[in-house]
């Protein structure tokens, strides 16, 4: 019976093995030699490459330690007990020392920084203090700062009161940007330009604007009503009256009322109102005795 030879399957495997890793040798030693290639063309010796490589592996290290540390709380036991120790030699707020309050009261700053006291210098945050200040309606800016090893230094920059705000229930007093500084008397806003209207607070920078067109009647004003939420009526010091035109025209309006003052002595004269809505003319009307019906521009009665 004849018998069949057949190549044992071993002897392909190990031939098929051979071969890949002539292969993966080649494959290697290619790009190998393009690495090597491309490291010869830099301007770096070997000596520096292996310093490269080993700074970057301690620095990805370093990295991993820190995000591991930060995720177990080991950087804010450290600041912890680094401020515990400050606070141990003396380093913590035991004094709060303001400057630049004149109006205000001094005791509201005090009230909202007493929380710092006995706190450890390095766990005071300057930013939250000063944010809690500037919510005090007379705050317009505060600067805090430490004086080591004990004070809180604080620099309050105060808003400058303009007029008073007639509002339903109290009279406010308030700045030039119409921001509410405190409720004020009646006999204590005596002297003050009042402000009233539906809307008027918004518009008391405007105003400012508005009579800065004309200062050399700024003394005579007592009062100013915003009406329809787009004119001006003025009221003097001497009780009369002077009903303003709306938008842009105002300004140019209350520089004419002025020239006229100048020439018709209008102010504490005989005209308890001064219309001027109307482009081109000016409307008097008096309480008794002649007075002109109307003025024109120029100056000229009618």
């Amino acid at each position: 019976m004849a018998r069949v030879s057949r190549k044992p399957q071993g002897v392909r495997r190990s031939a098929a093995a051979r071969s890949r890793s002539q292969k993966a040798r080649a494959a290697r030693k290619h790009t190998s030699g393009i690495l090597d290639r491309i490291m010869a063309a830099l301007p770096f010796t070997e000596e520096q490459w292996h310093k490269f490589f080993l700074t970057s592996i301690i620095v990805v290290g370093l990295a991993i330690a820190w995000t591991v540390a930060s995720y177990a709380g080991v950087p804010e036991m450290a600041r912890d007990e680094l401020a515990k120790s400050a606070s141990r030699s003396g380093f913590e707020v035991s004094k709060v020392r303001v400057s630049g309050v004149e109006r205000m009261n001094e005791q509201l700053v005090y009230e909202r920084v007493l929380a710092q006291r006995d706190r450890p210098m390095p766990l005071v945050e300057l930013d939250d203090v000063r944010a809690s200040l500037l919510e005090l309606p007379w705050v317009a800016d505060a600067r805090v700062s430490r004086q080591l090893p004990d004070t809180l230094k604080i620099d309050i920059v105060e808003r400058e009161p303009h007029a008073v705000l007639r509002k339903p229930n109290r009279l406010m007093l308030v700045d030039g940007q119409g921001h509410e500084l405190e409720p004020i008397a009646r006999e204590a806003a005596k002297g003050k330009l009042l402000i009233e209207g539906p809307g008027a607070q918004k518009q008391v920078e405007e105003l400012g604007r508005l009579l800065d067109a004309a200062p050399a009647l700024k003394p005579h004003i007592a009062g100013a009503e915003w009406v329809g939420n787009r004119r001006w009526n003025l009221t003097f010091t001497s009780g009369q009256l002077l009903a303003l035109p709306e938008g842009d025209a105002g300004a140019p309006a209350l520089v004419k009322f002025a020239q006229l003052d100048g020439m018709h002595r209008l102010i504490g004269g005989k005209p308890i109102a001064v219309d001027m809505r109307v482009p081109d003319r000016v409307y008097l009307r008096c309480k008794d005795g002649p007075c002109p019906t109307q003025l024109a521009r120029n100056g000229r009665a009618e």
